[in-house]
């Protein structure tokens, strides 16, 4: 097995801390405080490739692998978790679902928009009534007068807000449960589409989440993204690849939080030493650094099999149930670690705090992706 990285991978990494710590880093505090949209950060990451890691250079793209991906979202997350987590739903989940279920004619027409940044995409599949349970979706399309015709509503859509494009997902034929299900790729200004309520989240706040509501919303044949009938399944192989993204969020927001630890306890003093010379604080930032390199390994190994072209269904969802649950327990301990500064918010770990929890819940609680494991490896005994 080769751990060593190659000279344009170490450079990639380097060149998106040196953005994340110039653009990103002044401005994070006062994005959190207005809820404010990052859109000029955005788009000078559109600017350099990165909204478009995944895709083929004819198409726009940076011509990246999943390899390269997560290590752009974790430099930016260990950053700010709020960009990171815009710049993944717009990547692996709107832009990649168009470009994995797409027509030829779809893919020219959305994903050099979306790579390039001049286009944010949002992607909807959770509904009021159908979270973990996505199979029990309310949302209809129907077909008139050679039209698909949508109703219904999604919540919790990352990006909603911001987005010039939506993939959303309809039943189209209730009697075939799971293949009844289709995807359907909306612009923005559609007739019939709306947007509704922009939530006031705890952690996460310069990524706007939202309702998308469609009210007799009009999409002629073209519209249609994959097969009628198979939204839900391409979705689900979307998920594989997005919980990879969620794995790398969550390994970010934690080296961000461990390094601010790191750094304080180096700093202050208690009862004439440097706190981090007491062995209670050393063995906190010592299980910080080993469970940060497990997430992360865990994370590239999925990544890697990816790129590779396996199926990753279960080695993604191992990775982003242990990096998620790792880095909650991370940045609470970085709190601890700076006590009563870790409550202040110029000390930034507080973010970090409210930040990741987060990454146990989008793209499938941690609940399920203890099912989704546990249905592999039962299915493959």
């Amino acid at each position: 097995m080769n751990f060593e990285q190659t000279p344009e991978q170490v450079q990639l990494r380097k060149a998106v801390r040196e953005f994340a710590e110039g653009e990103l880093a002044p401005h994070v505090l006062e994005w959190d405080e207005a809820q404010a949209f990052p859109r000029d950060a955005i788009e000078k990451i559109g600017a350099l490739g990165y909204m478009g890691a995944v895709f083929p250079e004819e198409l726009g793209g940076a011509g990246f692998g999943y390899i390269e991906y997560v290590t752009i979202v974790e430099e930016l997350a260990r950053i700010d978790p709020s960009v990171a987590l815009i710049v993944a739903a717009h990547t692996s989940l709107c832009s990649n679902h168009i470009y994995s279920a797409g027509t030829g004619e779809q893919r020219l027409k959305y994903i050099p928009r979306l790579a390039s940044g001049e286009w944010l995409g949002s992607w909807s599949l959770t509904e009021p009534e159908a979270g973990s349970d996505a199979a029990g979706t309310r949302s209809q399309a129907a077909l008139h007068d050679g039209c698909w015709v949508l109703n219904g509503s999604k919540t919790f859509t990352t990006n909603a807000h911001e987005a010039d494009v939506c993939v959303a997902m309809a039943v189209t034929n209730r009697s075939a449960a799971q293949h009844g299900i289709s995807a359907f790729i909306i612009d923005k200004g559609t007739g019939g589409f709306r947007l509704g309520r922009k939530e006031n989240k705890l952690g996460m706040r310069a990524s706007p989440t939202g309702e998308v509501i469609f009210e007799n919303c009009h999409l002629d044949r073209s519209h249609l993204l994959g097969e009628a009938g198979e939204g839900f399944i391409d979705s689900l192989k979307i998920l594989d690849g997005g919980r990879i993204s969620i794995a790398a969020l969550a390994v970010g927001t934690a080296q961000g939080a461990y390094e601010v630890a790191l750094h304080y306890s180096k700093q202050r003093k208690q009862f004439g030493k440097f706190i981090s010379e007491f062995q209670a604080i050393q063995f906190k930032l010592a299980d910080m650094a080993a469970e940060i390199d497990a997430a992360r390994l865990l994370t590239l190994r999925a990544a890697w099999m990816k790129d590779q072209g396996a199926r990753v269904t279960r080695e993604s969802a191992i990775a982003k149930l242990y990096a998620s649950e790792a880095a909650v327990r991370i940045c609470d301990q970085a709190v601890q670690v700076l006590g009563g500064y870790g409550f202040i918010k110029e000390y930034r770990v507080e973010k970090f705090y409210r930040d990741v929890k987060l990454c146990t819940i989008g793209e499938g609680t941690s609940e399920i992706q203890r099912l989704v494991i546990a249905r592999q490896l039962l299915k493959n005994a």
